[in-house]
């Protein structure tokens, strides 16, 4: 991969809201929060405010997207509102369409839908989202081809998404593996890597996305945004304490037993188990989840930014205390205004 220079200057940083439920909260509290953060961040200069299709999880409450979407977009001025993503084996595509054309028709220009073939569950809630699981990740394709039909001038179906039809709505293709690179890069579409959970595949995936990509009317060029974890804080040491309630989230994953997010902990070694440990601190590659004061971050960012080349960035930071969850992307912030 060709590299060189890249700075906070040269890259838009986005933010990832997965709607967290804390312990002792109720999803109602979720969306207030989440409010506040895309209102905090959109006075930042964070470019977009994505938030993620989530089914059967307690301390997510992102499940309905596009409704939440709306919420978010409708209380916000200028950031762009997204989903990152939409998992589309689990609808219908002219739903899909249908939603989006809606969302573009209230708040145009600001809306983008990112695209996941993962059905963001297990099998029996994917049964109870579709009621049958005739539908699989291998029509993936063949259902991003539908939705861009819905969304064309002059559609082939004889079904027609109103409001969808016309608007130019972005699309992402979202990955954690080759697939949805080689498909991004196949159609011309914009791509997000999910290094925040896969970090091991981020490089090849979009070194695959870059070297197959062909050039559409819409997209000259390939543009590839990579996920990251940010907890960020005043001192390392308080960044290290606030990131325990992530690890107790994946922690909870792992186990099998998704939780509410947890509040942080002083000692996660009375909590987990070595092995526990080395699974979770896998997912949780230093890499791509960055925790600590605002040098440590910057370090951090910049490195991440330097192997991968990537467009853009989108930050997620599961952080417990909102007064923590906002402070976390004022640092951040601050980095971008001294780049």
């Amino acid at each position: 991969m060709t590299t060189k220079s890249r700075t906070f200057q040269h890259i838009p940083l986005s933010v990832l809201d997965l709607a967290p439920v804390n312990e002792g909260s109720t999803p109602r509290e979720s969306f207030q929060n989440s409010v506040k953060l895309a209102q905090h961040v959109d006075k930042l200069g964070f470019n977009r405010f994505w938030l993620a299709e989530h089914h059967n999880m307690p301390g997510i409450a992102s499940s309905a997207t596009s409704v939440i979407m709306g919420h978010i977009a409708e209380n916000t001025e200028r950031i762009r509102i997204g989903a990152g993503g939409i998992m589309l084996p689990n609808h219908a595509t002219i739903v899909i369409a249908e939603q989006f054309g809606t969302l573009e028709s209230l708040y145009p220009g600001r809306i983008d839908l990112g695209l996941g073939r993962a059905p963001g569950s297990d099998q029996a809630t994917a049964y109870a989202l579709r009621r049958t699981l005739g539908m699989s990740v291998e029509d993936f394709p063949m259902q991003v081809n539908e939705l861009q039909d819905y969304f064309s001038d002059e559609p082939v179906s004889r079904v027609k998404a109103v409001p969808g039809q016309g608007l130019d709505i972005p699309i992402w293709l979202l990955g954690s593996s080759d697939f949805s690179a080689r498909l991004a890069a196949q159609k011309g579409l914009a791509f997000s890597f999910a290094s925040h959970f896969a970090p091991a595949y981020t490089v090849p995936a979009l070194r695959l996305y870059r070297e197959r990509f062909q050039p559409t009317e819409k997209m000259e060029k390939p543009y590839a945004m990579v996920g990251v974890n940010v907890i960020a804080a005043d001192t390392d040491e308080k960044a290290q304490y606030i990131a325990t309630s992530q690890q107790q989230q994946f922690l909870s994953l792992r186990r099998g037993n998704p939780t509410k997010l947890q509040p942080p902990v002083e000692n996660m070694d009375e909590v987990w188990t070595p092995m526990e440990r080395a699974a979770v601190e896998q997912s949780l590659d230093p890499r791509t989840t960055i925790i600590g004061s605002k040098e440590t971050v910057r370090k951090g960012l910049e490195a991440f930014l330097e192997e991968t080349q990537a467009d853009e960035m989108i930050i997620s930071g599961q952080i417990y205390h909102m007064e923590d969850r906002l402070r976390s992307y004022e640092i951040v912030a601050e980095l971008m205004d001294e780049a």
